[in-house]
C-alpha cells in the first residue's frame, strides 16, 4: 500500500515539474497592438459633374452623385455617395442673389452645423484659403469621434453659397476609418480647387 502511495506521489510531483518547466521555457508574452481591418483604396481618378446643376466640379470615378432626397432638400443638393467605403459627401447650394439676410443665414447655419460637433470633437482646425478659381472658402479639420470630419464651404458674397461635409454610414471608430477620411478628404480637396459656377 506505502509503495502505491509513493509511486502516485512521485508521479505528481514529477507532473508538477514538468508543468514548472514548461512554464518558464516558454518566451515572454508581448500584448500585440491594436490592429484594424485592411482597406484597399483604389487610385484617385475623376470625372466632371454633369451639366444641370448652377456648379461644376471634379469627383471620384468611384462615387455616385445622387440628390439630396431629404425633405428639406432644394433642387440643387446633392450626395456624392463611396458605396464601397460607406463614405458620403454632403452638398448644398443656396442661391443668395444679393440677398445678405439670406447670405448671412447661410454663414450662421455653416458655422452652427460644424459647431455642434465641439461635444465630441477633441479638436476643430479652420484654414481660409483661396482655390485656382480665385474663390476664398474656409475649410475645417475635426478630430474625434466625430460624425463629421472634414466640411468646407465657399461663398462669392453676392450669389453663390456652396457647403460640402464628410459623413460615414458606418459606426466604425474614427481611428479605424482614417485611411479613408483620408482619401475622402483629398477628393473633397480636389472638388474644390475644381468648382466652378456656371449660371
Amino acid at each position: 500500500m506505502s509503495v502505491v502511495r509513493f509511486r502516485g506521489m512521485a508521479l505528481l510531483v514529477a507532473s508538477a515539474a514538468g508543468l514548472l518547466a514548461a512554464c518558464s521555457s516558454a518566451p515572454d508574452f508581448t500584448p500585440k497592438p491594436k490592429g484594424y481591418n485592411r482597406i484597399d483604396l483604389p487610385p484617385h481618378r475623376y470625372r466632371t459633374l454633369a451639366a444641370g446643376h448652377p456648379y461644376t466640379f471634379q469627383y471620384s470615378q468611384d462615387a455616385k452623385v445622387l440628390r439630396d432626397s431629404s425633405y428639406l432638400a432644394q433642387p440643387d443638393w446633392l450626395n456624392v455617395y463611396y458605396p464601397k467605403l460607406h463614405a458620403n459627401i454632403q452638398i448644398t447650394y443656396t442661391n443668395v442673389v444679393r440677398n445678405r439676410q439670406l447670405y448671412n443665414k447661410m454663414m450662421e447655419d455653416a458655422r452652427k452645423l460644424t459647431g455642434k460637433h465641439q461635444i465630441k470633437a477633441t479638436s476643430i482646425e479652420e484654414k481660409i484659403l483661396r482655390t485656382p478659381n480665385g474663390m476664398r472658402a474656409s475649410v475645417f479639420e475635426l478630430e474625434g469621434e466625430v460624425p463629421s470630419q472634414f466640411q468646407f464651404y465657399t461663398t462669392d458674397s453676392t450669389k453663390h453659397f456652396f457647403r460640402a461635409a464628410l459623413y460615414f454610414r458606418t459606426a466604425t471608430a474614427n481611428d479605424s476609418l482614417a485611411p479613408v477620411i483620408e482619401y475622402v478628404k483629398y477628393d473633397m480637396m480636389q472638388m474644390l480647387n475644381s468648382l466652378k459656377y456656371t449660371k
